[in-house]
C-alpha cells in the first residue's frame, strides 16, 4: 500500500507536467464507469432500509458482507425484497472448506458472485469452493501477483477477481493483473478501501480499462464525508455511473485551504 501511494504521487506529477490523464496513461477506454455499493452487516430491518436507499440512489449493484451464522438470512432477506437486484456477497475469508454446506445454500439466492469465502492463503481451499457452488466465485485478498494469479488460474479457484491498486502495489501493477485476467478470460471489478478523492480518481481511471465489465466498489463521496478534506465531492449519476476523471494527472485539484483549516500536524521530509 505504501507504494501504490508512492507511485501514484509521481505518476500524478509526471502526468500533470505532460499534460497526460491517469485513464489515457493506463489505456481507460470510457469515459463514465458503473458503480456499485458495499453494505456492512445490520440488523435485517436495518440492512433493508439501506439497500432501499442504495437503490433509489441508483447504484447498478449492492454487495453485502457475510459470516458464518449471519449469511443465508440477510442474503434471503435483500433478495426477497430486491428480486431483480444485482446481489454480490462478501465473506472476506471468514469461511472454512467445513462450511461448505452454508456456502452452498447461498446459491439460492441468484448471487451474482461470492467473493472471498475462504482465507487469501488457502487457495486450494477456495478451489473446492469454486467446485462446490453454482454461484460464480470471486477472489479478492489472494490475488496479490501473476504468480498467485496464475495458480487460481490454473486451479480453477475464480471465475471473477476483485482488483485493488492498493492491495497489488500500484495501478500500473493493478493494470498488468488485469491484463492477464483479460487473457486467461476472467472479468474484472474495481475494488474501494474507503478512499478520499485523490483515492477514488485513480479507482475510476483504473476501472475504465477493458476487462472491468462489472461495476466496482466506486460510491460518491457523500457516503463516507460530510466534506471530503482533499477534494471536491465525486458524485453519482442518477443512471448509477461515475465520470472517469479527465484532466492532466489524477484529473483532481486539491483544497489546499480546506486541507489546512482541518490540519492538525504536518512533517516534511527533506532530501539530506
Amino acid at each position: 500500500m505504501a507504494k501504490a501511494a508512492l507511485e501514484l504521487a509521481v505518476l500524478d506529477a509526471e502526468l500533470r507536467a505532460a499534460g497526460v490523464s491517469l485513464a489515457d496513461r493506463l489505456g481507460g477506454s470510457r469515459d463514465r464507469v458503473e458503480c456499485g455499493v458495499s453494505v456492512g452487516r445490520f440488523p435485517v430491518a436495518e440492512l433493508l432500509d439501506q439497500v432501499a436507499g442504495y437503490v433509489a440512489d441508483g447504484y447498478r449493484r449492492v454487495k453485502l458482507k457475510i459470516l458464518p451464522g449471519d449469511d443465508a438470512e440477510p442474503v434471503a432477506a435483500v433478495r426477497s425484497e430486491f428480486p431483480d437486484l444485482r446481489l454480490w456477497a462478501d465473506a472476506n475469508g471468514s469461511y472454512s472448506v467445513d462450511d461448505l454446506d452454508s456456502l452452498r445454500a447461498l446459491d439460492a439466492f441468484a448471487l451474482e458472485l461470492l467473493e472471498q469465502p475462504l482465507p487469501d492463503d488457502d487457495l486450494l481451499g477456495n478451489a473446492e469452493v469454486a467446485r462446490a457452488i453454482t454461484t460464480a466465485m470471486c477472489l479478492d485478498e489472494s490475488i496479490t501477483t501473476s504468480s498467485t494469479l496464475a495458480l487460481a488460474v490454473t486451479l480453477r479457484a475464480c471465475s471473477i477477481v476483485n482488483v485493488k491498486a492498493a492491495r497489488v502495489g500500484g495501478v500500473l501493477a493493478a493494470r498488468q493483473l488485469a491484463r492477464e485476467c483479460l487473457d486467461a478470460g476472467l472479468p474484472v471489478w474495481c475494488g474501494g478501501m474507503l478512499e478520499t478523492g485523490i483515492g477514488r480518481a485513480a479507482n475510476l481511471a483504473l476501472a475504465s480499462l477493458p476487462g472491468f465489465t462489472l461495476p466496482g466498489d466506486l460510491s460518491a463521496s457523500d457516503r463516507y464525508y460530510a466534506r471530503d478534506v482533499i477534494t471536491e465531492p465525486f458524485t453519482l449519476a442518477p443512471d448509477g455511473t461515475m465520470a472517469v476523471p479527465a484532466g492532466p494527472g489524477l484529473g483532481i485539484e486539491i483544497d489546499t485551504d480546506f486541507l489546512d483549516a482541518v490540519t492538525h500536524h504536518r512533517e516534511v521530509l527533506e532530501p539530506t
